[in-house]
């Protein structure tokens, strides 16, 4: 069986690791950690471990609702603990009477340090708070070199897990049925728009799919994916759920309150 037909072509490159990952616990009988994952990179992964075999898979982190994970995978006789995901809190010290920072500014600050997106995971915000996840081969660089957001100096201090401010996004859940997969027919059904407004949205740039810019209508939406259109909020597809007797997908879907 072509295991490559059940997912999209440009994700052929991430299977591959997945499977060298698990090719790698399997011969060294030793676990394997990887860098902060996507929601749709993490369904993946799922798929292609399994639950019935020898090598199994743990995520994490940083905070029981983050959306970015390290995966831990490790022969079924290991067990794990918090440590092993190696994970550091930061949280970030600036003049909040003064300057406001968002989560472009940050994420883009981070982009800026020449560090690959997987190396941090969820940036969270509550009210002029502001902590971010990140692996920890790359906490000293980033505590070095780190020292401006947008126009705020700021200091970062690392502080426990535990101490994570409980993230302000709330997703409401609710099933949908469409036409098919499309991205603009999903758009459409999510926001309650016409395909030719979704499909406008798509053409002007604005829409993204696992923070990937899509400019394709036909595009197919998968398990696990993250759908933003600028000015619209996000949406996650929780699950597929099949056809309707009309041939029609239901899917379940998350939205960004």
């Amino acid at each position: 069986m072509n295991i490559y037909q059940h997912f999209r072509p440009e994700e052929r490159e991430f299977i591959d690791q997945v499977l060298q990952w698990k090719s790698y616990v399997e011969t060294k009988y030793a676990p394997k950690l990887t860098d902060f994952l996507d929601p749709r990179e993490q369904h993946i992964l799922k798929m292609l471990i399994g639950d019935q075999g020898d090598v199994k898979y743990q995520l994490f982190g940083g905070y029981p609702e983050v959306e970015r994970s390290r995966a831990l995978l490790l022969p079924d006789y290991l067990s794990v603990t918090q440590d092993d995901f190696q994970i550091t809190l930061f949280e970030i010290d600036y003049p909040s009477k003064f300057v406001t920072i968002e989560h472009p500014q940050v994420l883009g600050s981070l982009m800026s340090l020449g560090l690959k997106r997987g190396k941090f995971g969820d940036i969270l915000f509550k009210e002029d708070r502001i902590q971010f996840f990140v692996a920890n081969e790359v906490k000293d660089y980033i505590q070095n070199n780190l020292q401006s957001i947008g126009r705020a100096s700021i200091k970062l201090k690392a502080i426990e897990l535990g101490n994570a401010i409980s993230s302000q996004e709330l997703w409401g859940e609710n099933e949908l049925t469409v036409s098919s997969l499309r991205l603009d027919t999903v758009i459409s059904g999510i926001h309650h728009l016409s395909r030719q407004k979704s499909q406008m949205f798509i053409q002007q740039g604005i829409v993204k799919v696992n923070w990937t810019l899509i400019e394709n209508s036909s595009f197919e939406c998968a398990e696990g994916d993250l759908i933003s259109v600028r000015g619209h909020g996000r949406a996650k597809i929780m699950s597929i759920d099949g056809k309707t007797k009309k041939e029609k997908w239901r899917i379940n879907v998350g939205k960004q309150k």
